[in-house]
């Protein structure tokens, strides 16, 4: 298969080093190549040219998704990268037909315009926040699943018609050093389960 890896992880000083989100970058890249599969990547952070990523994308069988969460959402970075390289597809028609709807035939729903319907994606996202937090509703977010939060990332690919291959959370980075090395190898894990070769 075709795996294309992205990391969009996104430096602010003082605040974190990337060696985590990065380290799982380089975790999957290696289990992917050792399963025989072809990858690409692609590190948000050091620039890129859209139309490229475009292509990546349309190359891929898997899109692979790092990244960590900045106030309950993807980096700003990452989010202008999916704005820019989305709006390719969009604009030559490569990767969906409009919403989905049509005048002509009213039964079809906004959002059932995807042309990506034989790709999958995966969503591996780092927080501060802890497990705990989450599915909870006397916790601060109110009930809400990771993959809740991080709606607008998941929307935006399932809206080119892709499916989603279950996400993976690294939980409370900050806080709990010793945790975060046992997630890790867990990480590997949800790999072998979830993309076998």
């Amino acid at each position: 298969m075709n795996i294309f890896l992205i990391d969009g992880y996104e430096t602010f000083p003082g605040v974190g080093e990337a060696k985590l989100n990065h380290s799982l970058v380089t975790t999957a890249k290696e289990y992917f190549e050792k399963q025989g599969h072809f990858v690409k990547t692609t590190c948000v952070e050091d620039g890129y040219n859209a139309i490229d990523e475009h292509e990546k994308l349309m190359w891929c069988d898997i899109l692979f998704i790092q990244t960590p969460v900045y106030w309950f959402g993807i980096p700003g970075l990452f989010k202008s990268y999916i704005d820019r390289v989305l709006m390719v597809g969009y604009a030559n028609g490569s990767t969906l037909v409009g919403d989905g709807r049509s005048r002509e035939d009213t039964t079809k729903q906004y959002g059932s315009g995807g042309l990506l319907t034989n790709k999958k994606y995966m969503v591996s996202s780092t927080w501060n926040a802890p497990k705990e937090a989450f599915n909870n509703k006397q916790q601060f977010l109110e009930g809400f699943s990771p993959d809740q939060a991080l709606t607008q990332l998941h929307k935006s690919y399932q809206f080119l018609g892709m499916k989603q291959i279950p996400s993976f959370e690294i939980y409370d980075v900050f806080k709990s050093l010793e945790s975060v090395a046992s997630q890790v190898e867990s990480f590997k894990t949800h790999l072998e389960i979830h993309v076998p070769n």
